[in-house]
């Protein structure tokens, strides 16, 4: 028995190509007016959705690719200097491949733990646990990110210290802060 195989156009419709993504910043944070500095606070510069589940309800949910159930791909771009700031991912295992630059990567209570990847190393940071990362390099840096759900529900909640929405509603105003809140982020201390 000979498996149908795809044809060219239906194979394509399974690539991402690098030059057409979109970030999820102009897919959700512009959607929701949420003004660049306050994205600057909680994501990297730019994040590139590529593939998500068909039925995923997260900040990657217009990725090209609608691959598995349980798999989100997406490449996270920094300038020198830039990332995301503490914060803990309520559902998911976020893993990071790095592809060019340099990052250091910070976690435990208050990101006091870290390591530094080079291209093509890769970290596995638990869900719940904080980390951080940003780009040493002088270069623009690129990391593979790979969040796993480890539970039944597609979505991935991140969490991020109450004095950040503090920070988020004084410099930027409520609806910035709200429009973080509906598209999953959380500001809430661990619960421990």
């Amino acid at each position: 028995m000979n498996p149908k195989t795809l044809t060219p156009d239906q194979m394509e419709a399974r690539v991402a190509r690098f030059n057409r993504l979109e970030t999820y910043q102009r897919q959700n944070f512009d959607a929701h007016n949420i003004p660049p500095g306050a994205v600057e606070k909680v994501t990297a510069r730019k994040v590139y959705p590529v593939m998500a589940p068909s039925d995923y309800q997260g900040r990657s949910a217009a990725a090209p690719v609608k691959g598995p159930r349980g798999l989100i791909v997406s490449i996270a771009e920094c300038e020198p200097g830039n990332g995301p700031g503490l914060h803990r991912h309520l559902n998911t295992v976020e893993n990071f491949f790095c592809l060019s630059g340099r990052f250091e990567i910070s976690w435990g209570d208050d990101g006091e733990h870290k390591t530094v990847l080079e291209p093509l190393d890769m970290i596995s940071v638990p869900r719940g646990e904080n980390r951080k990362f940003f780009n040493i390099s002088n270069e623009v840096g690129r990391l593979l990110v790979m969040i796993v759900p480890e539970t039944d529900q597609q979505v991935d909640p991140i969490a991020y210290a109450p004095s950040l929405a503090k920070e988020i509603e004084d410099e930027y105003g409520s609806e910035a802060l709200k429009g973080l809140q509906t598209i999953g982020f959380k500001f809430e201390e661990p619960v421990g």
